[in-house]
C-alpha cells in the first residue's frame, strides 16, 4: 500500500514538473492575438477557467510560423500539419491558462477500401453563382453554392425559416448531407446571405482528402477519391501550388498595369460572384498604379452578414494565371476594410474561375486549370473587349 502510495506521488510530481516546463508567457489583459502565416489575425481570448483552451489553424499544406502575442508578452514556433503546441499563458501574475495551438493532420482518401467516383449535377447561373443539388437529412432538397471560400454547411436565413423542415440544432450538431450518391456529415451554420438563387453553402472541407473536379463545359461536379488518369495526362491543364491562410485556398496570380507587375497569392473564391477583388493595402505597398485603371462603376457591396461595402470598379489591363493571361478585367477595389483582415491577398472570384475547368486535389494540395468554352465571354461589369 505504502509502495502504490509512493508510486502515485511520484506520477503526479512528474506531471506537474512536465506542465512547468512548458514556456510561460505573461499577460494583463485576457485579450490577446494569433498570427498566422502571411499576417492573418485570429483574436484570441485568455480564460483561466478552461482546462486546456486550444485555438486550430485550420488546414495547412506545409509547416507555417505562429505568434502569440499577450498585452506583455509573446512566443513564436512552427507547426506542420498533424502538430499542436502547448504553453502557459500567465495572467495577471496568479492564472496559469495552459494553452494549445495545433495544426489537423492532412487527409487521403485515396488508400481508402472504398473508391469513389460520383457525378454530380453542377450549374453556374446569370449571377455567376454555382449550385449543386443537395439533400439534407434525407429529407430536404436545398441548391447550395458550392464555395472554396466556406467551410462546413451554411443555409441561409430564409430557407431555415421557410424551406427547411429538418429543424436542426445549429452550430453543434451534425447531419448527413447527400451529394450525389454520397452523404458527408456536417454541422449547419446560419448566413444572412449567400449567391442569389441558392439556399446557402456548401464549404469545401466537406471533401478535405478526396478530388473535385468542376466541369463547367458539361455541367458536371466530380467527387473522386482517387485522382483519375485523364486528369493527369491532359497537356491542357497547368497545375497550381495551394495554400491555406486560415482554412481558406489561395494560388500565386499576377497583375499588370502600364508596365507594373506584381505577383500576390490570390484568394481562390468560387462563392465570389465577381472577377476579381483587389487589397488596397496590398496594392499600395508594391505601388501598384491604381490611378491609372479606368474606373467602370461605384457600388455598394453587401457582405454575407448585410454589412455596406463601397467598392470601385476599375479595368485592370491584365491578370496573368499561371500561363493564362486575361485582358481588360474588371476589378472591384475595396476602399473600406480588408477582404481577408491582417493579410494581404486579393480574390479571384466566379467570375474568372468559371472560364477553367478546376481539378481541386485536397490530397496534394494543388489545383489545375485548363480553359474551357467560357474562357473568352465578357464579364459581367466588362469595359471593353477582352482578349
Amino acid at each position: 500500500m505504502r509502495y502504490l502510495f509512493i508510486l502515485a506521488m511520484i506520477i503526479h510530481s512528474s506531471g506537474l514538473i512536465a506542465q512547468h516546463r512548458l514556456p510561460v508567457i505573461k499577460a494583463t489583459s485576457k485579450q490577446a492575438r494569433i498570427y498566422e502565416q502571411f499576417g492573418a489575425i485570429s483574436n484570441w481570448g485568455i480564460n483561466p477557467k478552461i482546462k486546456l483552451d486550444v485555438h486550430s489553424t485550420g488546414k495547412l499544406a506545409r509547416p507555417a510560423e505562429i505568434k502569440f502575442i499577450t498585452d506583455l508578452d509573446s512566443i513564436r514556433f512552427k507547426l506542420a500539419p498533424g502538430q499542436h503546441k502547448d504553453f502557459i499563458v500567465l495572467l495577471n501574475e496568479k492564472d496559469s491558462c495552459l494553452t494549445r495551438i495545433e495544426c489537423p493532420e492532412l487527409k487521403d482518401l485515396s488508400r481508402s477500401s472504398i473508391v469513389i467516383h460520383d457525378t454530380i449535377p453542377f450549374f453556374i447561373n446569370r449571377y455567376n453563382t454555382n449550385y449543386v443539388p443537395v439533400v439534407l437529412n434525407g429529407i430536404d432538397s436545398l441548391l447550395l453554392n458550392f464555395d472554396s471560400g466556406a467551410t462546413e454547411v451554411c443555409i441561409i436565413t430564409e430557407s431555415l425559416k421557410h424551406k427547411v423542415k429538418t429543424q436542426p440544432q445549429l452550430y453543434s450538431k451534425e447531419y448527413p448531407i447527400r451529394v450525389g450518391h454520397n452523404s458527408y456529415n456536417s454541422k449547419l451554420y446560419d448566413i444572412s446571405l449567400a449567391g442569389n438563387e441558392v439556399d446557402g453553402l456548401l464549404g469545401w472541407n466537406l471533401f478535405d482528402g478526396m478530388i473535385v473536379e468542376l466541369d463547367y463545359d458539361n455541367h458536371r461536379m466530380f467527387i473522386h477519391s482517387q485522382m483519375p488518369k485523364h486528369i493527369i495526362n491532359d497537356p491542357e491543364y497547368q497545375k497550381f501550388k495551394l495554400t491555406y491562410i486560415k482554412n481558406k485556398p489561395f494560388i500565386e496570380s499576377e497583375i499588370r498595369q502600364n508596365g507594373v507587375k506584381n505577383k500576390s497569392l490570390f484568394f481562390f473564391d468560387l462563392g465570389y460572384q465577381r472577377a476579381v477583388m483587389l487589397d488596397n493595402d496590398a496594392l499600395s505597398a508594391s505601388k501598384f498604379p491604381v490611378s491609372k485603371m479606368p474606373v467602370i462603376k461605384k457600388v455598394i457591396m453587401h457582405g454575407t452578414r448585410g454589412n455596406e461595402l463601397p467598392v470601385i470598379t476599375a479595368d485592370l489591363e491584365c491578370l496573368k494565371i499561371g500561363k493564362f493571361i486575361l485582358r481588360n478585367v474588371p476589378a472591384q477595389i475595396m476602399t473600406q476594410g480588408k477582404p481577408l483582415p491582417g493579410a494581404n491577398v486579393h480574390y479571384l472570384g466566379s467570375d474568372v474561375l468559371k472560364k477553367f475547368n478546376t481539378v481541386l486535389d485536397f490530397q496534394r494540395n494543388v489545383i489545375y486549370l485548363k480553359p474551357n468554352s467560357l474562357y473568352n465571354k465578357p464579364y459581367a461589369d466588362q469595359k471593353g473587349t477582352n482578349t
